[in-house]
């Protein structure tokens, strides 16, 4: 678990380093712990990259990792949030794709699918981001069967808090 923990970040930490003019790198706070890492590319779009490990797989030999990658609109359809004091609120929603594995010691279950990404945040006039936000998922996966291909509806479920380092 240490080891996929450090790959996790490493990876992140890369890509931000990586890209030009990053945005946000941080954690996440719901069904699990994740990590994610935003882009932005411009005022009104950004890339968001999460890396999930569930809260359940700490404590059980049976763990997994997930990932999502999403397109998101800031503000869609041009309607901020009003109430913007010191810091600044901003809603987003996007789509992308998902998937990860269900078991280390089985590495053949595994999920891949389309996801979505809908939340606010807000940030503040220093560099740091609070979010709350929903990262909805469901695709295939062969989990219960075996070699059977099932449709997976696990990853409808998990609001997550968020605190991220703007940068």
């Amino acid at each position: 678990m240490k080891k996929i923990f450090i790959i996790a970040v490493m990876a992140i930490v890369s890509v931000a380093y990586a890209a030009a003019q990053p945005r946000a790198i941080g954690a996440n706070l719901g069904g699990g712990l994740g990590f994610s890492y935003e882009h932005g590319f411009g005022e009104k779009n950004m890339l968001d990259v999460a890396v999930s490990f569930p809260l359940a797989g700490l404590f059980d030999k049976h763990y997994g990792v997930g990932a999502n990658i999403t397109y998101d609109w800031i503000d869609p359809f041009n309607a901020p949030v009003p109430w913007n004091e010191k810091g600044e609120w901003h809603w987003y929603m996007g789509v992308g794709g998902a998937g990860g594995l269900y078991n280390f010691s089985n590495p053949t279950h595994w999920f891949a699918g389309v996801a979505g990404h809908i939340g606010i945040e807000y940030d503040f006039w220093f560099p740091l981001q609070l979010s709350v936000d929903w990262r909805p998922s469901f695709g295939v996966s062969n989990w219960n069967e075996g070699d059977k291909l099932n449709f997976d509806l696990h990853g409808l479920y998990g609001i997550s808090l968020g605190v991220r380092y703007k940068f």
